[in-house]
Parts: structure tokens; C-alpha cells; sequence
């Protein structure tokens, strides 16, 4: 009677431990569950990197929206100025976004060949269903 109230103790104990949650998702929870393989701490290295290209350009666009909102209005510049091309300009936008590419480009075919990569598994399950029974 006494070991199977301990068992029961140690049961409840490892079930309500923080451990054994680790892998599970949480309520309101805002990141990526824990990672379990070398992949997924991949996928998740490849996320934060792409988190700060991305911030940055969100920020960087709504500073170049709300400074067009501001400078351009009607009471502000009665004369609208006539600006039609710019060489440097269309040579910089162009040469930029490209060169954001090719810095997410990199990490993310090395994470995507490293995928392809197959382990041989320790087991092997095999499930069978049987629709019609």
C-alpha cells in the first residue's frame, strides 16, 4: 500500500513539474515550443534571423510613410515639385531589397540542405489502420 502511494506521489510529482511541460505549448505563449532536434533549433535560429531584417524594414518604411503623410501636405508645400527620374535612386532600391535576399538566402539553403539530410532512426513504428472494421 505504501509503494503504490509513493508511486502515485512521484507520478503526480513528474506530471505537474515544469519539466515535463517543456515541449508542450502554453497558453498565450509568443515564441516557438522548445526544440527537440538540431533542425529545429535551425528553424529557430533562421526565424530570429529573419525577425530583425524584418522589423527593420517594417520600421523603415512606416518612418518613410509617416514623413510623406507630414512633409507632403497641401498647407506645407502649396507648389508640388516635379520629380520624375533619379538613376542613383532606382539603382539603390534596386540593389538593396537584392542584397537583403541574398543575406536571408544564405542561412536559409543551408538550413534547407541540412534537412535533406536523413539519420537512421533507432526505431521504426509501423502504424496499420483499417477503415472498414
Amino acid at each position: 500500500m505504501m509503494l503504490k502511494n509513493l508511486s502515485y506521489k512521484l507520478v503526480t510529482l513528474f506530471v505537474l513539474s515544469q519539466t515535463s511541460f517543456a515541449d508542450a505549448p502554453r497558453p498565450w505563449q509568443m515564441n516557438l515550443q522548445d526544440p527537440a532536434t538540431p533542425i529545429m533549433e535551425g528553424i529557430i535560429n533562421f526565424h530570429n534571423h529573419i525577425m530583425i531584417f524584418l522589423t527593420a524594414i517594417v520600421v523603415f518604411v512606416a518612418w518613410l510613410m509617416a514623413r510623406a503623410v507630414i512633409l507632403f501636405d497641401e498647407s506645407v508645400t502649396i507648389k508640388p515639385i516635379k520629380f520624375t527620374h533619379s538613376t542613383p535612386l532606382e539603382v539603390v532600391w534596386t540593389i538593396v531589397p537584392a542584397f537583403i535576399l541574398l543575406i536571408i538566402a544564405i542561412p536559409s539553403f543551408a538550413l534547407l540542405y541540412s534537412m535533406d539530410e536523413l539519420i537512421d532512426p533507432t526505431i521504426t513504428l509501423k502504424a496499420i489502420g483499417h477503415q472498414w472494421y
